[in-house]
């Protein structure tokens, strides 16, 4: 007989799995919820509210929590998965370790939420084959943590489907795995260099998450998973357990934006991975450029940076937002009336508030004008306490790139990085930037940085789809081109108002089939 369960049940569910696992599941997994707590029900012989009351206490929970864990967590993944985070491990980042002051002759891995261990034994092979090379006489230890038991399981076994090795060239597998009827064994002498143990992430325990206690992390497609709270917990404990100067590798749709100021960005081999910051305490200077970059400017005092919170994954419109309110409006619609139309509406002085900056206000019309001299006029007469605030810089940033200043852009976008790293749209500034000054690599970095922090910044997709267009790299060019005529109908018309550099809506999606059409794909 199937177990009845009401949306009242289920939410105490879901709340309980957030608060125990760290989960979220929004309201289109409620079905998905519903049928788990149906069958944890079932096979525990209780009602819906028994099951929950058992789950609410630690002893009931302890019972469940594997179970639980199985049916919940995602458990997809292969060797070598994303052998761009390896290269960078092995080219970029254990080079760099080695030549460190006080570099250690002890090389400590965390594997967090490692499934079924194919991530901790890709690692295994590498340092096995790799490691004398760069670190010689170097002790490595590597430790692979994951809730879900049978996961564990399986990776304590060693075992492994030809799915699995899909990734892994024949010569690695030949050297490391042994065939096994239709499955591959990993060699032993593999298997105990990995030591597996059973923990859940959101449990703070002190004695595990010990200062300085690794010097890599990979926690990759975890924290995507996690409440924001949770996440900005979870990642604390990692960056309190690395060493300065230790990395952390997350999934590539995964960033630390609004989550974590105690890591530098950092990009090579193609991907980004994050780099402790070298003291106990968040601080210090964001990663140097390797093209040419303007002095930062003034001794006026840094900007403390935003508040993180649940939007972290929309850091340009929380941007173009908070510069709406500077501006002293109550919200977007009154800054932006007709926001929802195509193209947008007119940006209204008399729509600014007299308890907000109407100077921001007139800004803000001249911008869409394009009166970019007298706007910027408009600021530098303001008092240094009404451009403290990091939106506000990021506003004059916008205005000095759009007027051709391309040094005094510069400056204002490392000083919006200096305090925070993060910051997409001032990464999008200075790709615009490095573009002018003919340092086409360094642009491209820019705009990848931008679009990994906010996937969903259109205008950092058209400019990337023109550099790979320009530099002859047409696939590219069609890809990121593509994508951005997907995002640009509904991109918020604050946004475009901001980094569209003059272009209205229609004329950023024309632009963009023109480009797409001369790259040979279809508008």
């Amino acid at each position: 007989m199937k177990v009845l369960v009401d949306r009242s049940d289920v939410e105490r569910f879901r709340e309980l799995v957030a608060v125990r696992l760290g989960l979220h599941f929004d309201d289109a997994k409620l079905d998905f919820l519903a049928d788990t707590l149906r069958e944890r029900t079932a096979a525990a012989g209780c009602g819906p509210a028994s099951y929950l009351d058992r789950l609410a206490a630690p002893a009931g929970w302890r019972e469940e929590s594997g179970p639980l864990a199985e049916a919940l967590t995602v458990t997809e993944t292969f060797f070598f998965r994303n052998g761009d985070h390896f290269r960078a491990l092995l080219e970029a980042v254990l080079p760099s370790r080695a030549t460190a002051p006080g570099a250690r002759r002890e090389l400590r891995i965390l594997s967090a939420g490692c499934a079924s261990g194919e991530e901790p034994y890709s690692l295994a092979i590498l340092l096995r084959e790799r490691l004398p090379a760069l670190l010689a006489g170097c002790v490595t230890k590597i430790v692979a943590v994951e809730l879900n038991p049978a996961m564990l399981r399986k990776a304590e076994a060693g075992r492994y489907s030809e799915w699995a090795l899909r990734e892994t060239p024949a010569d690695v597998q030949e050297r490391w795995f042994r065939a096994v009827g239709r499955d591959f064994q990993l060699d032993p002498s593999l298997r105990a260099t990995v030591a597996f143990e059973p923990r859940n992430l959101v449990d703070e325990d002190l004695a595990f998450w010990q200062a300085g206690a690794f010097d890599v992390v990979f926690c990759r497609n975890v924290i995507m998973y996690f409440r924001p709270d949770v996440a900005r917990a979870v990642v604390a404990r990692i960056a309190r357990a690395l060493v300065p100067g230790g990395v952390l590798f997350l999934g590539h749709a995964e960033t630390l934006r609004g989550l974590s100021e105690a890591f530098h960005l950092r990009h090579t081999h193609g991907t980004f991975y994050y780099e402790r910051r070298g003291g106990t305490e968040p601080g210090g200077a964001p990663e140097p450029q390797r093209s040419e970059r303007a002095p930062a400017p003034g001794p006026a005092p840094a900007p403390a940076p935003h508040p993180p919170d649940g939007s972290w994954v929309n850091a340009i419109q929380d941007a173009s937002d908070r510069i709406a309110r500077l501006a002293g409006t109550p919200g977007r619609a009154s800054t932006f009336p007709d926001a929802a139309r195509v193209g947008g509406g007119p940006v209204r002085a008399s729509a600014v508030a007299p308890r907000g900056c109407p100077d921001l206000g007139v800004a803000l019309e001249l911008l869409r004008a394009e009166r970019f001299s007298e706007a910027l006029d408009l600021l530098h007469a303001l008092p240094p306490e009404s451009l403290s605030d990091p939106d506000a810089q990021l506003l004059r940033a916008v205005l000095l790139t759009n007027a051709g200043a391309r040094a005094e852009a510069e400056a204002a976008c490392a000083r919006i990085l200096e305090v925070d790293e993060l910051n997409a749209g001032a990464r999008y500034l200075m790709a615009l930037c490095r573009e002018q000054a003919g340092d086409l690599r360094a642009a491209v970095e820019q705009d990848q940085a931008a679009i990994y922090l906010d996937p969903g910044f259109a205008m950092a997709r058209v400019h990337l789809g023109r550099l790979a267009r320009r530099s002859g790299d047409v696939s590219a060019a069609r890809r990121e081109l593509g994508q951005a005529l997907v995002l640009l109908p509904r991109e918020d018309a604050s946004r475009i108002l901001l980094f569209g550099g003059g272009f209205s809506r229609e004329a950023l999606v024309g632009l963009c089939g023109a480009e797409l059409a001369a790259c040979g794909g279809a508008p």
